[in-house]
């Protein structure tokens, strides 16, 4: 098993604040985009996940039965189980059968991982022991959402996973239509233009400003939202919001007075 703490260069006694601390200066230093090596940022980014989660956390610092606050339940037990070994005159039903066992746990995800899907590396109890098990992270899924992951809990039982996702500040998502806020400058919003955004999963894109466009309007980027599950994504809509120059020079500011009759 990987020794997170390790990873992240922390303590087992580390505060929450240490850890995002840690986790914060080694993914800025290995971070793919900076050069940094692709397999340890991963590493340092599943060491983050579940040394952040509590639930997680618990599960990994306690390898043992019903740890980690995670929420298992097991079927009453079934007394006709226990009486059909002694015949029919217990009147027992050999067709019933107890449920199966399952595990329950609550996983965050980020807004992102919504739109890409991807895995999830996770510390899983059960009463059967503990283990790390790695998720599909189902695209498109809602905050609340309840997954089943057959047989993938220790000893062969059912998991059950809650899944809730990070607010994010930057995107509000409506459904699958995703909204943002973008600062153009005014002179662009007078004149027209072009400027250049990011969507949800950090890609490119070019987006025609036309002439005397007005602060707080919105403009719609078909296809750049969030996806449902069957993959078709929702839109990205831009509200715009004016950014206004602090550097602007005296014989510009006479012309603006002009032109506004001041």
């Amino acid at each position: 098993m990987k020794d997170y703490y390790a990873i992240l260069g922390v303590g087992k006694t580390a505060t929450p604040d240490e850890i995002k601390k840690a986790y914060r200066k080694l993914a800025s230093q290995h971070h793919p985009d900076k050069g940094g090596d692709t397999a340890r940022f991963q590493e340092i980014e599943e060491a983050y996940r579940v040394l952040s989660d509590p639930q997680q956390r618990a599960a990994f610092d306690n390898p043992q039965p019903n740890f980690g606050g995670f929420n298992f339940h097991s079927q009453p037990f079934d007394f006709n189980e226990i009486f059909s070994m002694f015949g029919t005159q217990f009147n027992h039903h050999p067709q019933q059968r107890a449920r199966q066992v399952q595990a329950r746990m609550t996983l965050w995800i980020q807004l992102s991982d919504v739109a890409s899907g991807g895995k999830r590396t996770v510390s899983v109890g059960s009463s059967a022991g503990n283990q790390i098990v790695e998720l599909d992270i189902p695209v498109g899924i809602e905050d609340g959402a309840t997954v089943s992951y057959p047989g993938l809990a220790p000893g062969g039982i059912d998991l059950i996973v809650t899944f809730r996702i990070h607010p994010n500040p930057r995107w509000q998502r409506d459904g699958f239509n995703l909204y943002t806020d973008q600062k153009v400058s005014i002179w662009t919003l007078i004149t027209g233009g072009e400027i250049t955004v990011r969507d949800i999963l950090n890609r490119e894109l070019n987006v025609a400003i036309p002439p005397n466009m007005q602060p707080g309007q919105i403009l719609r980027c078909r296809g750049r939202g969030l996806p449902d599950r069957g993959n078709n994504p929702g839109d990205m809509m831009i509200r715009i919001q004016a950014e206004i120059p602090t550097n602007i020079s005296e014989d510009l500011l006479s012309l603006i007075r002009q032109e506004s009759g001041r």
